[in-house]
């Protein structure tokens, strides 16, 4: 589903990804771990070219997003993507966010688009917040505004940028397990995270990235229980304490 090959990204001096690999067959759940400032938003922001690489190619769904005049915009509509924040509307309702995108992008039915959010509200648990606007809701619950509204693009893969990071510490559980209940269907979901209980528990796959460059990439058990490198040890070592 998704390919990248020998991508690098230099922002002027500074070279942000080197020479990433990594590939990411249909249906896989696969979480990206590092130190902050190792390239792990880089690396997912170039699968959906909101960050063109500087040189190599990315491949989505079979399309060469780097090729000249790819046809970028059209393979974003699979491509779902969640942020840190949450980017909703403030003069919209939480339907009205959610039904949007696929009636402007799409040119789905407004009656179609609004029952399809619905049905997607209630899947993230906030139905009954339908008519409310973003304002008087938690931050936890705007998170899963934003995960109904990407879901509501019928999206073939789902990109999730530190989804609870923006997010007080009583509230990220209820976001990660709206993904964790997401990463039980056929979805193909890439998720840079600190969240490493949710790496245990939902990823199939755990990749570690530091200083642009892709160290260690296995099972969660290989990665938690028998890391190889000595820097993600090293990590490990830090943040499980």
């Amino acid at each position: 589903m998704i390919e990248l090959v020998d991508v690098s990204k230099h922002f002027g001096s500074l070279q942000a990804l080197k020479n990433i690999n990594l590939k990411i067959p249909s249906g896989q759940k696969i979480v990206i771990i590092g130190p902050s400032g190792s390239g792990k938003s880089t690396l997912i922001r170039c699968i959906n070219m909101l960050e063109k690489p500087s040189s190599g190619q990315v491949i989505v769904d079979g399309v060469d997003l780097t090729a000249h005049r790819a046809p970028v915009a059209k393979v974003r509509q699979s491509v779902a993507m969640v942020f840190q924040q949450f980017n909703l509307y403030p003069h919209k309702t939480v339907l009205e966010n959610v039904s949007l995108a696929p009636i402007v992008v799409k040119g789905v039915p407004k009656a179609e688009a609004t029952e399809s959010a619905m049905k997607y509200l209630e899947r993230v648990g906030i139905k009954g917040h339908a008519d409310k606007y973003p304002a008087q809701l938690s931050g936890g619950q705007q998170q899963r505004v934003a995960i109904a509204r990407a879901l509501n693009m019928h999206p073939k893969v789902m990109l999730f940028d530190e989804p609870t990071s923006a997010l007080d510490p009583e509230m990220i559980q209820e976001v990660l397990e709206v993904i964790i209940d997401l990463a039980t269907g056929g979805i193909t979901m890439v998720v840079v995270t600190h969240e490493m209980g949710f790496a245990k528990e939902a990823a199939d796959r755990v990749v570690f990235i530091d200083e642009g460059q892709i160290l260690e990439d296995g099972t969660p058990e290989h990665f938690f229980e028998a890391p190889q490198h000595d820097r993600t040890k090293l990590f490990l070592s830090k943040i499980l304490r």
